[in-house]
């Protein structure tokens, strides 16, 4: 589903296809297997991570990854951070929903099932950032603070950032309680005597209140609960639902 906030003809895309020998950007489906150690069924979790990037020139054992918490702390990773999280979940950075690094060849990782996978590029500075999003996360500014911290760590311009939204549940699924007027101010819409959240709609207006260009702003346009068996989806699997990986690393 496209999402009239966005830019460029709301583009059904992520901005790989910009930056194709820049960056490597990649999102897990259901058919690959959970990627997360502490969710789903977490015996194969390491082969499921090799299989998924085997044939994308990056080394599973190097991943980057975040043990996650819904809250909005961003960690700057170095060259010595390779392979964190990459085989046990007690190795990665911890309480830590968003990555940010301007090292080649060091895929950063989070895991969703649901919550929204922001993508970030600079190409002027060869800067990336990954934040993970869900309703606690966005309310956090998560999105805004990871170009924040691109800002600060690496003198990044947001004129020049990227930004892609990977697959998530989206306003046409979200269904949320009474509760949620309190805690957004917009994203909130009532249809068939319910209350949906859009947490597209939500981070795309932080990431332009932090100067991001509407036009550089891009959206997977994939909802995790419409897709049924294709993407896992904690509202529709419940609590033995994997999680899927998104993966983004500077060639």
């Amino acid at each position: 589903m496209n999402n009239p906030v966005l830019g460029a003809e709301n583009r059904p895309h992520l901005f790989e296809n910009l930056f194709p020998h820049s960056i490597f950007l990649k999102y897990s489906s259901g058919q690959d297997g959970t990627m997360s150690f502490v969710h789903g069924s977490g015996s194969n979790v390491s082969e499921n991570r090799r299989s998924f990037l085997e044939d994308s020139g990056v080394d599973a054992a190097r991943l980057v990854c975040a043990r996650q918490v819904h809250g909005d702390t961003v960690a700057c990773v170095s060259d010595a951070d390779a392979g964190r999280g990459a085989d046990s979940p007690e190795s990665a950075f911890a309480d830590t929903d968003a990555l940010i690094t301007d090292r080649r060849r060091l895929a950063l990782a989070i895991f969703t099932a649901d919550c929204l996978p922001v993508f970030l590029y600079d190409p002027q500075k060869q800067v990336i950032g990954l934040a993970h999003a869900g309703w606690r996360g966005t309310k956090e500014n998560i999105a805004g603070k990871t170009v924040q911290a691109m800002m600060k760590q690496y003198d990044c311009r947001p004129g020049d950032i990227y930004a892609g939204f990977g697959p998530a549940i989206r306003g046409c699924c979200y269904r949320v309680g009474d509760e949620f007027k309190d805690r957004f101010e917009s994203g909130l819409a009532q249809k068939n005597g319910s209350l949906y959240l859009d947490l597209v709609k939500i981070n795309t207006e932080q990431l332009l209140r932090r100067e991001i260009k509407r036009v550089n702003i891009f959206d997977s346009s994939i909802c995790t609960f419409c897709a049924n068996d294709g993407y896992f989806s904690y509202r529709r699997q419940g609590l033995s639902s994997g999680r899927g990986m998104a993966v983004l690393m500077i060639r």
